[in-house]
């Protein structure tokens, strides 16, 4: 063989992913995926009674929605399956209206979703405020751990030493080895403690029937008729938006967790894809999930789509081919998990008392808005709109006093020079009217705004008001030192914001 036929061979071993060469790297993703199949199956079952669904409604949606996005996905290792949030918009529906109005409002979501995602709408990312992500992400820990503490009431004592047992277990065993992730360990040797024992306590069978095939694809069972488009469109659109905005959040911790990139666009379309797909199995749809990502990524340390995908694809096995020894595991195991997950979730650094002290207070109560949000409504997009919504607040206050008018009077009282300095918009410009002395002024009046920028239309009417009120006094007013930005929009509007 020449040489000029082997360095194709090279870009070809880049493009190869690294579980396929690095049996490291594979035993750590079949091993995080087995333990994320394990914490998905009582959660879907969870979710479905919300959603009023049958239990294999919600774990073919896990299995189609992990499989799926595993492929079609843009952030890596991401989980995404059957979510609280989606069951909670979806089930009002299918109270009213039956399983199959449920099931075509998922395909028309996955439908928005990828519109909404061909349109941009990650790019809106970039304007939600770090203080806005660590609310949500201490909310997130905050509302996995109270998910846990009604299977810690009300239950056998015996439930109380299993979950301390399974968390010294996961604290303890990294020190020894991280072969095996801790949780996985945790969860095989309470189901043998408690099955070898026989000690009665809450399992996952008792959350509900596993399925024992798989699903079939097919269409909803509902008219195609335009009163149905109209009754599942608003369904469908807050579950897109919901779903798109758990997503896109999850994607941006797990970027931040692993130091990598990920193509949120990309991301917003295989949301969509996946819940298409879903629904057309007969999945009740969802997004990306928190707690159980955190399980793949923070706690058993996967990086690769294979871990994804076999979260799903171990869910069906585990399900069909050991339903009755996965029903067997006690729901402490899993518990201890989660509990586990909420603390490594919760970023301490950020109610630290050092912190707060240097923390400016506008910057904590956006941050304590947005955890109050979250938790009162158990709605992390509601959360997280609020929070948005108080940094702007906040931020437009702050920005509204940086506008200053600095006044220069020629020394023959000819001419008077105002220097304007800061950002013009509706907030500071309201203020700006006022800081001039219009009675007293000489006839000419220059503002300098060379070290000012103008944003909205706002500003143009507040010029033009200083300028009228000049006017009314025989006065002339003369604005220069527009950078091109501003000289374009106040040539544009000027003139133009008020009626005569």
């Amino acid at each position: 063989m020449s040489s000029s036929a082997v360095p194709p061979a090279a870009p070809l071993r880049a493009l190869r992913p690294d579980w396929l060469s690095n049996p490291k790297v594979w035993r750590t993703e079949v091993l995080a995926g087995l333990v994320v199949a394990l914490a998905l199956i009582p959660e879907a079952i969870s979710f479905s009674i919300i959603a009023g669904v049958d239990p294999a409604v919600g774990l073919f949606a896990s299995f189609t929605m992990a499989v799926v996005i595993s492929i079609v996905g843009g952030r890596r290792a991401m989980i995404s399956a059957a979510t609280g949030a989606v069951a909670l918009v979806i089930a009002p529906l299918n109270r009213e209206h039956g399983l199959g109005h449920l099931i075509a409002a998922v395909i028309l979501a996955g439908v928005i979703q990828v519109v909404l995602g061909v349109l941009g709408v990650a790019k809106l990312m970039r304007f939600i405020p770090r203080s806005v992500m660590v609310g949500f992400v201490n909310a997130l820990a905050i509302l996995i751990f109270m998910a846990q503490v009604p299977e810690m009431s009300n239950v056998p004592w015996a439930v109380y030493p299993l979950i301390i047992g399974g968390l010294a277990l996961m604290v303890l065993f990294p020190r020894i080895t991280t072969a095996i992730p801790a949780p996985l360990l945790s969860i095989v040797i309470l189901t043998a403690i408690t099955v070898g024992a026989a000690i009665a306590v809450p399992t996952v069978g008792d959350k509900g029937e596993l399925p024992s095939s798989l699903p079939v694809p097919g269409l909803p069972d509902v008219p195609f008729t335009l009163d149905t488009l109209t009754t599942i469109a608003p369904y469908a659109f807050a579950m897109a938006l919901v779903g798109l905005m758990e997503s896109l959040m999850t994607a941006k911790l797990v970027d931040d967790i692993t130091d990598t990139h990920s193509d949120k666009t990309r991301e917003s379309v295989g949301q969509g894809i996946a819940n298409i797909v879903t629904g057309f199995f007969g999945g009740m749809g969802g997004c990306a999930m928190i707690g159980q990502t955190m399980i793949n990524v923070k706690v058993s340390g996967a990086r690769t789509r294979l871990s994804t995908f076999l979260a799903g694809a171990f869910l069906m096995v585990l399900c069909i081919a050991f339903g009755p020894v996965v029903s067997d595991i006690p729901m402490a195991a899993l518990v201890a998990v989660m509990i586990m997950v909420s603390f490594a979730t919760f970023d301490w650094h950020s109610v630290a008392p050092k912190t707060l002290k240097r923390m400016p207070a506008g910057e904590i109560g956006v941050m304590a808005i947005t955890v109050a949000a979250v938790v009162a409504t158990h709605n992390l997009a509601i959360g997280v709109v609020l929070g948005s919504v108080t940094a702007m607040v906040v931020f437009a206050k702050r920005v509204a006093h940086l506008a200053e008018v600095t006044a220069v009077i020629d020394p023959d009282n000819t001419t008077a020079v105002y220097r304007v300095t800061g950002e013009l918009f509706f907030a500071s410009s309201n203020d700006l009217v006022g800081q001039f002395d219009y009675a007293n002024d000489p006839e000419k009046v220059v503002i300098d705004l060379s070290a000012a920028h103008i944003w909205d239309a706002s500003s143009v009417a507040a010029l033009d008001a200083i300028e009228s009120k000049y006017a009314q006094r025989g006065r002339s007013v003369e604005i220069i030192g527009l950078n091109d930005p501003s000289a374009d929009l106040h040539g544009k509007l000027t003139g133009e914001l008020t009626s005569h």
